[in-house]
């Protein structure tokens, strides 16, 4: 796999990409067998008029009576009832097996971009990300449904007209065969030429994505600081690389269109010469020769279709080497686990070390969390205190060293997020009925067990006070609900996974000075008996906790209770000091 310049998610190769569309046709080969065979009986449908109208030629030069006709009419009538019959039924399976293999490639895609490592996600943003699963997946669609049904009949017409003209005579199938090389030249010219521009029309559709979310989500800081210009400029710059692209990639194809174009003169050409010297020598009657002529006029369109849909299939087949490229990034983070279960809810970290893009930002991390404790991680920005907290919820797998619950590696437990979950700053609202947001985090949760989550982070009140209580629709295009009452359905979440370890990256910084406290009082009640490891934005968070560890530039400078850590006069004493002129300002 290789990726661009720009961080970038992996992009499969020609020989991945078609390694895995082989095996997803093997999980469905009684569908492929039976699309097949239908086309090819619509394909040879089509052919048998060509065959009964040289045969009517014949008949014709024979002096046959008038009566012959009738006979070729309800030949030809019944090969059109049955080809459009088997042509309606090739097209249906060929549909319904591309998209069932398309849905299944995006679901795992998607399946696999939900368990990216955090930093990974960030590296490469949502653009890349949002185009795979968005503009590649229609790309994709569009061929399926009108590409693909053709391309496959064109094939196979092809082969069956091509062996029909050997069958005639040898010589006329042949000069038919003539035409192939010119074919394949012209598609030898056209393919090194057109697929490098058809993948960075893809790349170029991504980093305008990219442009576009970015400015769409940062919109009120866009216009707060002025940079509305810049953001256009950069989305303009975006649409006019993939604008330009496409016209490319145009002109290229409207030079293969003529080479295809020379192909077909050359061809029928050839078959009328030979056939005028097989007749003059007795050879083949003219009957004969008119069936090799027609069945070769009639390759026209299926070859054209062959060659000028290959701007679909090219296109296709990027968008789809981008989707194979997120499925089969190797699953690093997760183990299919080692059976132990812990001991207990204790949480160990020891001489943690991560590094992003080669610069270490954690230096030898080690600390414990007895069973039930709370402790609170607090320190400057930049200080790594979410990096610590991502890797002690398993977010994300450290550079090196060790992380474990009750004893046993987190590597090693069988579904992590049973024994320890994380609310962090940034949560989001799923749109739809509230209850079912709920349901994201236990689906066998009763009515009963989510009133009373929503009670113990006291979220009960206002949930009652909307116009359909818990059924009522939030999210986009809902019920719009507060950054606190957000935070409060994540705490709601937690209860209800009910794990002996929770991860709290900040998890009350959303809620202003106004609901910090209620907050705060929400997130006590939530982690209630669990282990806890608090990212404090607030310092009354570490005031209220068992033990506060102190991070500077990656390492603990100071470890124990707050009042020892007051009265120690360190770090934590400046920050307190600081943090109490704040809060009597």
């Amino acid at each position: 796999m290789t990726t661009t310049e720009r961080e970038l998610l992996p992009i499969a190769s020609g020989r991945e990409t078609w390694r895995w569309l082989r095996s997803a046709l093997a999980e469905h080969r009684t569908a492929a067998v039976l699309a097949v065979a239908a086309s090819t009986v619509a394909s040879a449908m089509a052919l048998i008029p060509l065959y009964v109208f040289g045969v009517l030629v014949d008949r014709v030069r024979e002096n046959a009576p008038t009566s012959t006709i009738v006979g070729v009419v309800i030949v030809i009538a019944a090969a059109a009832i049955v080809g459009g019959i088997f042509t309606g039924v090739a097209a249906y399976l060929v549909k319904r097996l591309g998209e069932t293999i398309l849905a299944t490639l995006r679901e795992r895609a998607v399946g696999r971009a939900l368990r990216l490592p955090v930093q990974t996600v960030e590296k490469v943003g949502t653009g890349d990300l949002l185009s795979r699963v968005g503009d590649d997946v229609a790309v994709i669609a569009r061929a399926v449904g009108d590409v693909i049904p053709s391309l496959v009949s064109s094939l196979l017409l092809v082969a069956l007209s091509m062996l029909t003209m050997l069958g005639i005579d040898w010589r006329l199938g042949l000069a038919g065969l003539v035409a192939l090389p010119m074919y394949v030249l012209a598609l030898k010219w056209y393919l090194p030429r057109s697929a490098p521009i058809y993948a960075a029309q893809r790349v170029a559709m991504g980093t305008r994505a990219q442009a576009l979310i970015s400015s769409v989500h940062g919109v009120r800081t866009v216009r707060a600081y002025g940079l509305e210009k810049e953001h256009l400029g950069r989305i303009d710059d975006a649409s006019g690389k993939a604008r330009d692209l496409s016209v490319g990639v145009f002109g290229l194809f409207t030079r293969f269109a003529g080479r295809g174009n020379r192909a077909e003169f050359v061809g029928l050409s050839a078959i009328l010469v030979v056939g005028f010297l097989l007749v003059r020598g007795d050879i083949v009657t003219v009957g004969q020769t008119t069936t090799a002529a027609l069945l070769f006029h009639r390759l026209f369109n299926p070859i054209g279709a062959l060659l000028y849909t290959f701007d679909e299939v090219q296109s296709a087949g990027a968008s789809l080497a981008r989707l194979v490229g997120v499925v089969e990034i190797p699953d690093t983070d997760r183990t299919s686990g080692t059976g132990f279960v812990p001991a207990d809810g204790s949480l160990t970290l020891v001489d943690v070390r991560h590094s992003y893009d080669g610069r270490e930002v954690l230096h030898g991390v080690s600390l414990t969390v007895a069973a039930g404790e709370r402790v609170a991680l607090v320190g400057s920005t930049g200080a790594g205190k979410t990096t610590v907290a991502a890797i002690a919820a398993g977010s994300i797998t450290p550079t090196s060293g060790s992380v474990s619950i009750g004893g046993v590696p987190l590597s090693g437990v069988d579904d992590v997020r049973r024994h320890v979950a994380i609310v962090s700053q940034e949560v989001h609202v799923f749109a739809g009925p509230l209850i079912e947001d709920l349901r994201l985090a236990a689906p066998d949760a009763s009515d009963e067990d989510m009133a009373s989550a929503l009670k113990t982070v006291g979220a009960e009140q206002w949930v009652a006070a909307l116009s359909e209580g818990v059924e009522t629709v939030v999210g986009e295009g809902g019920h719009e609900i507060t950054a606190a009452q957000a935070q409060q359905l994540a705490l709601a979440r937690l209860v209800l996974v009910d794990p002996a370890v929770a991860v709290l990256d900040e998890a009350t910084a959303e809620a202003g000075s106004a609901g910090a406290r209620e907050l705060e009082s929400a997130a006590d009640a939530a982690t209630a008996g669990r282990t806890t490891l608090v990212v404090a934005h607030r310092l009354t968070q570490a005031a209220a906790a068992d033990r506060v560890i102190v991070l500077e530039h990656g390492r603990i400078v100071e470890e124990g209770p707050h009042r020892e850590l007051v009265s120690a006069g360190g770090r934590y004493s400046q920050l307190w000091a600081a943090w109490e002129g704040r809060e009597t300002r």
